[in-house]
Order: structure tokens, then sequence, then C-alpha cells
């Protein structure tokens, strides 16, 4: 099979130039365009220059339609507006969207899920395989363990992220909730300042930590009396979930159009 072709928009970022440095070091893909928003400094830019690994001949552009038209897929780990746009865009030109987006509300899942009939979308909250393998443990545990055990769920990142809880730590919890057998929406303790009163029972809490250059810690804490089970992930390289998302975009390249998850990629699932 011909390397798969593949775009790489927000090219310019932290995440973007660590999926650029993958690509270029993979015999099974090849960079096929990068994108940045309108107005960004790097435009025009020669995005190997960006990433390090040396010109690739390949200009950073603010125009994503000609580059989906002539690619098989698209990595996008952006901002929600910028990914529900991307998912119709994929949608139209048939190729594989590979979102590590976080902060997405349900009305961009839901225009996601849209783009997904036409297109083979795969979205988690986070890309690395220790991580997916974290959610599946969390899952049988919480299944394993009754609410006499409360869970918390304590994650850490870098002082510029801007969404909280993270998409992982969210991924953790639907994971528990899952297990539990409840929904996280209804169970979630997601602030907690001043004299909050006794802690209820099955609740699923969330600590968040931010500073320094973390690029992302979470455990997720069963705590029952007199004893407590802790199962943690450390990322100590964005290259984890770059590799990841290459991963997930080869792997979608034969699908049919849909949602899919880093755990169906995987072979995580229940």
């Amino acid at each position: 099979m011909t390397p798969m072709r593949l775009v790489v928009t927000g090219a310019a970022g932290r995440m973007g130039r660590t999926l650029v440095r993958v690509i270029a070091g993979s015999d099974k893909c090849v960079l096929a365009g990068a994108l940045e928003r309108p107005g960004a400094g790097e435009i025009g830019a020669d995005v190997g220059d960006l990433a390090g690994v040396g010109r690739l001949g390949i200009a950073v552009s603010d125009d994503p339609l000609p580059l989906l038209a002539a690619a098989d897929g698209v990595l996008d780990f952006t901002a929600p507006a910028a990914s529900v746009e991307l998912a119709g865009l994929a949608a139209q030109a048939r190729i594989v969207h590979v979102i590590g987006t976080t902060g997405l509300s349900p009305a961009d899942l839901s225009a996601i899920a849209a783009a997904g009939r036409h297109a083979v979308i795969i979205r988690s909250g986070n890309m690395s395989l220790g991580v997916n393998l974290l959610a599946a443990v969390t899952r049988k545990v919480a299944a394993a363990l009754d609410e006499d055990f409360d869970i918390e769920i304590v994650e850490m990142h870098h002082r510029h992220k801007v969404d909280a809880p993270s998409g992982t730590a969210l991924m953790l919890g639907e994971a528990a909730a899952e297990g539990r057998g409840i929904a996280l929406e209804t169970h979630a303790a997601r602030g907690r300042d001043g004299h909050t009163g006794a802690r209820r029972q099955g609740d699923i809490g969330f600590a968040v930590l931010r500073g320094g250059s973390v690029v992302g810690e979470h455990s997720v804490i069963f705590a029952g009396e007199g004893e407590r089970v802790e199962i943690a992930h450390k990322a100590e390289d964005r290259t984890v979930f770059a590799r990841g998302a290459v991963k997930a975009a080869l792997w979608g390249r034969g699908c049919k159009p849909g949602v899919y998850s880093m755990a169906d990629v995987l072979g995580l699932g229940d």
C-alpha cells in the first residue's frame, strides 16, 4: 500500500511540530500539507524548518481545501471551532479525520457525529496507548468496586493549557461512570471551594493542577475505608500522542464512515 498522505493542522504549534517530526520519520505515511489559522505568522514558512527536521518543501498554508483534496487524512489537535469546521471539510473530501482536540461542547460533538456519516473520524481526549489502557482499567476497577469506594481523578498540565478538566481527565471520568453504570454529567464534582459539606456518595471528583511544562499526568484514585487503589499515567513527551494519532490515521484508512475512538484503534473495547 502506498504511504498515507497526511495533513497536519495547527502545524506551527507544539503538537503540530511533533506530528510533523513523527510523520517525517515514518515509512507508512508522508506529509501532504501543513495548516495554520489565517493570520498566523508562520504562514509561508517551510514546516520542516519549523519542526526541526530540515526543509521539506511544504509551506504552511491557511487554505485547507486544496490540501485536503489531495490527502488521505488530516491530524487535528487544534480548537473546537476549527475541529468542527475541519470535520465538515473532511467529510466532503471523504478522508480520515483524527481529532485530538479537547474542550468540545455537546453541540460540537453533534456536528462531528454528523460529519462521521460521510468520513472516518477518530476522536479521543488522549491518543496515547498508556492512557487508553488506563481508561480501560479504570472502567473495570469501577465496575468491580462498589460505591463504598469514592472515585477521584487528579490531573496536571503545563501552565499554557486553556481547558479544565483536561479531555483526558473527562475521558477517565466517563470510563469510571460507565463502569459504575451512571451518567457522568449527573455525578461529576468539578469544583470544591469553601464550606461544601460532606462528599456526596457516588460522585466522581476532579482536581486540576496547572504549572510549569508538565506534558500530562493523570491519576484515578479509588478511596475506600482503610484502603486506597491508585492507577496513574505520566506523559513525558508529546511524541506519545503524535505516534498514537498517526497509528489511528493508518488504522482508519480502511474503515467505513463513522466516529471511532482510540479504544477501537487499539482493540480495547469490551
